[in-house]
């Protein structure tokens, strides 16, 4: 199945030199990661914890953690899949401009791609930032250490509130990163985009600049996606029957 797709996706590859990978929850799925909107997924079990209530409501803070420290071990021992480490390759290759990721989990680090190639839309859970001085922690030391039951949610050595280093709903992206993901988008001449349903924005926006600016576009995810029809090429399959069979070097 998908014979004339992948051929294409292929083609892009091929002729192309200045690739941006742009991922979604999808491609961590089968890495056994949860995403968000299916059934079953986050949103379904958890209710989301707003960045306000965070700093305002201590129960809303504690309930914060707690999810957190739940969902940590997932996250920790979670190891990259065949669509990850295709972005690798391509790495090794000399073919990959970057990575820009709406997803938490630090899975591209992992897979051997710099943090520095790297733009983390929505941060991530390997760290822990003091939301008063600034300071990063990594997230390991923090957990390792966490005794919400008896001293509740953690504090930076300063006295401020600590918390996972990603972005929450009512907080703003950062400018650096929407900065470098939009350079990112206009210099690339493919963008392969993995398990994103392309519904959330800024980030969904940067595939439409790359399309503006000439570049390919192809999508590899499960569901249709708002681009499909701006695409050069869109496969509805699981990522990994579809990157194990593309050549890469």
């Amino acid at each position: 199945m998908y014979e004339e797709e992948i051929r294409q996706i292929q083609k892009l590859i091929d002729t192309s030199r200045r690739i941006v990978g742009f991922t979604g929850a999808g491609i961590s799925t089968e890495s056994g990661i949860p995403d968000y909107r299916s059934a079953g997924g986050l949103w379904e079990k958890y209710t989301p914890v707003y960045f306000e209530e965070f700093l305002r409501d201590p129960d809303k803070r504690l309930l914060y953690w707690q999810r957190k420290r739940d969902l940590w071990p997932k996250f920790r021992d979670a190891q990259p899949n065949s669509g990850h480490v295709f972005f690798r390759k391509l790495l090794e290759e000399g073919q990959l401009l970057g990575i820009i990721t709406q997803n938490i989990d630090g899975m591209h680090e992992k897979s051997g791609i710099p943090r520095e190639m790297i733009v983390n839309l929505h941060g991530s859970n390997g760290e822990v930032v003091c939301l008063s001085c600034g300071r990063i922690y990594p997230a390991a030391d923090v957990f390792d250490r966490l005794d919400l039951e008896g001293e509740g949610p953690p504090r930076c050595s300063c006295g401020g509130w600590l918390k996972p280093n990603t972005i929450s709903f009512g907080q703003n992206l950062r400018l650096t990163d929407l900065e470098r993901a939009e350079k990112l988008a206009r210099i690339c001449d493919l963008m392969i985009v993995l398990g994103s349903t392309l519904v959330v924005y800024p980030a969904a926006g940067f595939p439409e600049v790359a399309r503006e600016n000439e570049a390919g576009l192809a999508i590899v995810t499960l569901s249709d996606t708002p681009l499909d029809p701006i695409a050069d090429v869109v496969v509805h399959a699981p990522i990994g029957e579809v990157v194990q069979r593309l050549r890469i070097g």
